[in-house]
This record gives structure tokens, sequence and C-alpha cells, in this order.
């Protein structure tokens, strides 16, 4: 099993790996998000993500970009960590931290075979639904129900 450091890659990293699943006859398999604090939630939609392809690409948002999209107390965690937090997971292949506040570039860089969301959005509400079809890839929804927030959570630590 390889170590959770070697999963973290640059953009160039990955896209390397990308090209050598692919010669490999292997899909490819993304999923996205900010990762803040690790919870239950996060797990089952990485596992339901893995599923989707035989490697399993996550991109992780930025610190500057988890700051414009949750406010101004996020992240909890920086980058870095929660990059490795994520890497340690046994169902994920290959960690790529992004700064923009969505994936559109990412997947257009690495085109995967499917970019899997979770249960709180439908084929037709993921926002890059038309940028991963324009290059004949497919959405999934993966995942338990929505019934972990990291917002609750937070609040709840806070109490």
């Amino acid at each position: 099993m390889r170590r959770a450091a070697d999963k973290l890659a640059t953009l160039e990293q990955a896209k390397q790996r990308v090209a050598e699943a692919r010669a490999a006859g292997q899909s490819v398999a993304f999923a996205n998000g900010c990762f803040d604090v690790l919870h239950v939630g996060h797990v089952r939609y990485l596992q339901g993500a893995k599923a989707e392809g035989d490697l399993l690409v996550v991109g992780i948002n930025g610190d500057e970009s988890v700051r414009r999209l949750k406010g101004p107390e996020r992240p909890v965690m920086p980058e870095g960590d929660r990059a490795l937090l994520i890497a340690g997971l046994r169902c994920v292949d290959l960690v790529v931290v992004f700064h923009e506040d969505d994936v559109a570039r990412l997947l257009l860089e690495l085109r995967p075979d499917v970019h899997c969301k979770g249960t709180d959005y439908t084929p037709d509400t993921v926002p890059e639904r038309d940028v991963v079809r324009s290059y004949g890839g497919r959405v999934a929804i993966v995942g338990d129900a929505k019934d972990h927030d990291t917002r609750a959570l937070l609040a709840r630590l806070r109490g």
C-alpha cells in the first residue's frame, strides 16, 4: 500500500498518473471538495467515487478557495493537512490541491471518465456537468444521504 504522502500530486504529476492509468486500460474517477473536517459522509462519498473507476483522483480546495466559499473562519485545517488526511484513505489513489472556486479547469486538464458528486446533487444540478459532457465524460452521484454536514458539526463543537 502506498504511503499517504506519496499520493499527493501537482497537476502535472496527476496528468502523468492519469495518462499512465489510461495506457494500462484503467478508468479514472474524480471527486472533489473542501474536506475541512473529515467525517463519515466524506468517507462514504469517496468510497462511492472509487467504485466508479480504477483510479480515484481527489481535488481538494486550497485554503483561499475554502475561505471564499465557506467564510472567513474556514478552513479549520490548512490545505496540506486536509490533503494528507484524504490521501490516507485506502480508497483514494491521488490528491491534487486546486485554488479556483470550482473544478472546471482541473476537470478539463485531467478529463476523468467519471466526475463523482455527493447525494446533495442530482445529475442535472452538478455545476460542472456541461464541462464533463464536453469531453465525453459522465457524472455519477455517489455516497450516502446528506445526513452529515461540516457546518453542523462545527456548530456542535463550538456548542
